[in-house]
């Protein structure tokens, strides 16, 4: 019968139950209730003024741009990396492993920071830059590079447990069967990965489109230019501007609980097919 396994009091496990909602209304509900309420505080026709600013689409055109730009970097960084990992033995395979979690242990910041000392006005490609008129620090090309570093892992990191799991005996049965490399990966590779690819890629796009650290660093901040959502939220905060400040804030929210369903139903999907 279910439950007879467990052996803790009752009040034990209500407690508990009583905790684990308590944390999520506390750090989770109260949290969103709170954005949409202040976003929606001075009217539809306020919340509409703060999103259809043309600062604020700006903002909103760079984030996706960069998101559109750095999710599919990572997600061919990430095949190629797990494919490498978990299907062959070669020098520096645990150092590769472990540079992977690299951007897991540095703040976004220091992430930042690191590109502008590699491309920035003090740095050694700095006369090159110049010389060729090729703007990266505070540009779009800077915010990309800080957005790929920062969401590298989130791809990989996701397939290389699931490729080491799976192993190599439908790949050897369809190369035996006289497949190609090309066609075993289409229709026999791919296909066993597609929803952990396509979960790690709904992290990436989260995470890129939610980044402040470092794209903060070498962003330089400027309106209608180099400011993502998190960026322009910030400012409209620092200026006093609650309720545009919240009103951009909620597009981010929602953003977030978009991603959850689709993780949620990528969970589904993927743990309905691996009970088959």
């Amino acid at each position: 019968m279910r439950g007879d396994h467990l052996t803790e009091p009752a009040a034990v496990r209500w407690l508990s139950i009583a905790l684990a909602i308590g944390f999520l209304v506390l750090f989770l509900l109260l949290p969103l209730a709170v954005v949409f309420t202040e976003a929606l505080g001075e009217g539809l026709a306020s919340y509409a003024a703060a999103v259809s600013d043309p600062i604020a689409l700006s903002a909103i055109r760079l984030t996706f741009v960069t998101a559109a730009i750095a999710v599919p970097l990572n997600l061919l960084f990430g095949l190629a990396a797990a494919w490498a990992i978990a299907k062959f033995e070669f020098p520096g395979k645990r150092f590769l492993t472990t540079l992977i979690d690299l951007p897991f242990s540095i703040s976004p910041v220091i992430s930042g920071m690191m590109f502008v000392l590699l491309f920035g006005a003090g740095s050694f490609l700095a006369p090159f830059l110049s010389r060729h008129d090729i703007k990266i620090i505070f540009a779009l090309p800077g915010i990309v590079m800080a957005t790929v570093f920062v969401t590298a892992p989130f791809v990989a990191r996701e397939l290389i447990p699931l490729l080491q799991a799976q192993g190599d005996d439908e790949e050897e049965a369809a190369l035996t069967l006289g497949a190609s490399g090309l066609q075993t990966f289409l229709r026999v590779s791919l296909p066993k990965i597609r929803w952990g690819l396509l979960y790690g890629v709904v992290l990436c796009n989260a995470r890129a489109m939610g980044e402040f650290g470092a794209v903060s660093v070498v962003s330089g901040h400027i309106r209608g230019a180099t400011n993502t959502i998190p960026l322009h939220v910030e400012i409209l905060y620092n200026e006093y501007q609650f309720a545009s400040a919240f009103a951009v804030a909620s597009l981010l929210t929602f953003l977030a609980l978009v991603t959850l369903v689709v993780k949620s139903f990528i969970e589904r999907k993927s743990g309905g097919e691996a009970e088959r």
